[in-house]
């Protein structure tokens, strides 16, 4: 019976987000749930200097607002293999570091920064490896005394790992595959520090196996840590626990040159982070796709179709319909070009979805801070006439005339209205619209027709008025619903502003 499917999301909190990391999390999300598995979030902060205040939130606050929330891990609860931050299992790595220098799999090395600065001086290229280890510090060309003398005086040392000289790391990629690569090709990486502190290298494949994951899904960018991880397994005795490891397509650029970054998003005008993010340093403020009016659905569906595919033509999906039809054999092994256009796309087809007070209710704190409070039903009516035009939420701002009226007209919109000055009885005009009691848009229209007819006045002349006055420029939902929405006082007012302003 193969064990149960475990997967974790580990970022390091040394700044906000990445949406490239929001996808990690959710392919992992998604893999888990289809299997019946757990989903992790397990925080890696061995590296004390790059951790930046108020980040580890930041991630938990992402994942939840885009609604892959872990069933158990750092913000969402303990298992029965916490703590899931990794400072908190400080203590608990050097017992398998020393097993490794009991082995002969690790040693200590002494060497301080001006001496790993001279080596590669002397050393072109140089790198701490089996061909070079010879000339540092360790307990490799020290004696046994000198080293456990140092030892005792509390000398700086690390412990790097014992690669052979030249012999294949082999492992299978669920994405890309049999990998092959030579430790001539790597280096003696460091393990543990001499303050107790784990290096990445050894807290992650730990934690891994005590908290027994069973498939490591992650980004590209680990893939060359892959086979150091690979021996690590090995030289704890835990190679057959090893969980199997998929390497993620990295997320592109729009033009496909390079992974995606912050000055990438602030250059084309687009997040690259879920949420609004200010550094603690500088105070600088990063957009993020909630404040800029996305729906996390759109922000998941986008996310999916980044790297992998669901080889139909479907391209919208609930999440759980993602969890259905989800499966690592569809990721791709190339880049993923993110594509703004797209993601907007998405998004305004997700408000289109959704229903006239869903979407309201969405948009009703915006609305009331910029015009003041709305009755949720009007509300309704108001955001249901102008959906299809949206394509973020922060949209509703662009409709302001369905809450306020237009005070002032801009005088180059009422220059092509001028002509219906000629024959027009504004106030005749205010009194018929006030008299108006049909709620059927037909009716309305119908009805409005006739008062052009019956005035001598052109049909198009009196609609292109009517909208102006209605919403203060020449495009909108059409004059029947508009009066339907505003009813006939409301309606008769604008009218009788615009006029006089003609």
């Amino acid at each position: 019976m193969s064990k149960k499917v475990r997967v974790r999301f580990a970022p390091s909190p040394t700044g906000p987000l990445h949406i490239g990391g929001v996808r990690t999390a959710l392919y992992n999300y998604l893999f888990a749930k289809k299997l019946g598995g757990d989903f992790i979030l397990r925080i890696e902060d061995t590296d004390q200097n790059r951790l930046v205040q108020g980040a580890e939130q930041y991630i938990i606050d992402s994942l939840k607002w885009v609604g892959i929330e872990p069933n158990e891990g750092v913000g969402f609860g303990d298992g029965q293999f916490a703590p899931y931050r990794q400072s908190d299992r400080k203590d608990s790595y050097r017992q398998y570091a020393e097993q490794l220098l009991n082995a002969d799999f690790a040693y200590y090395a002494f060497d301080t920064e001006t001496d790993l600065e001279q080596l590669k001086a002397a050393h072109p290229n140089f790198k701490y490896d089996a061909n070079t280890r010879s000339k540092g510090k360790n307990s490799l060309t020290l004696s046994a005394d000198e080293v456990a003398q140092r030892l005792a005086n509390k000398e700086h040392y690390v412990i790097r790992i014992k690669l052979p000289l030249d012999e294949d790391v082999k492992f299978h990629d669920e994405i890309r595959g049999h990998v092959t690569v030579n430790t001539s090709q790597m280096d003696d990486k460091v393990l543990l520090k001499s303050d107790g502190m784990p290096t990445y290298h050894l807290a992650n494949v730990c934690d891994d196996y005590i908290m027994q994951i069973s498939h490591v899904i992650r980004g590209e960018e680990w893939l060359p840590s892959a086979p150091l991880h690979v021996l690590l397994y090995r030289y704890l005795g835990w190679e057959s626990s090893m969980p199997k490891f998929a390497h993620l397509p990295v997320v592109l650029k729009p033009d496909g040159n390079g992974k995606l970054s912050k000055r990438d998003g602030d250059r084309l005008g687009f997040p690259v982070f879920p949420l609004e993010w200010t550094d603690p340093i500088s105070n600088e403020i990063s957009s993020g796709y909630k404040q800029k009016g996305y729906l996390p659905e759109a922000v998941l569906n986008m996310l999916a179709f980044l790297g992998w595919n669901p080889g139909t033509e479907q391209e919208f999906f609930s999440k759980e319909e993602l969890i259905e039809a989800f499966s690592i054999d569809n990721i791709h092994k190339a880049g993923a070009k993110f594509d703004f256009e797209k993601a907007k796309w998405f998004n305004a087809e997700y408000i289109k979805k959704l229903s006239d007070e869903a979407l309201a209710s969405l948009v009703k704190e915006m609305v009331c801070t910029k015009f003041g409070n709305q009755d949720d039903t009007y509300l309704a009516k108001a955001v249901g006439l102008v959906k299809e035009r949206f394509v973020f939420l922060n949209d509703i701002e662009l409709f302001g005339y369905l809450f306020q009226a237009t005070e002032k007209y801009d005088a180059t919109i009422l220059s092509k209205i001028n002509n219906i000055k000629e024959n027009f009885n504004v106030d005749a005009f205010a009194d018929f619209l006030q008299q108006q009691t049909n709620t059927d848009l037909i009716a309305i229209e119908t009805s409005l027709k006739e008062f052009a007819t019956n005035n001598t006045i052109k049909v198009g002349d009196m609609m292109k008025f009517l909208r102006v006055s209605l919403v203060g420029e020449l495009s909108g939902p059409t004059i029947p619903e508009l009066i339907q929405l505003f009813g006939s006082e409301e309606t008769s007012k604008r009218v009788k502003n615009c006029f006089s302003q003609l």
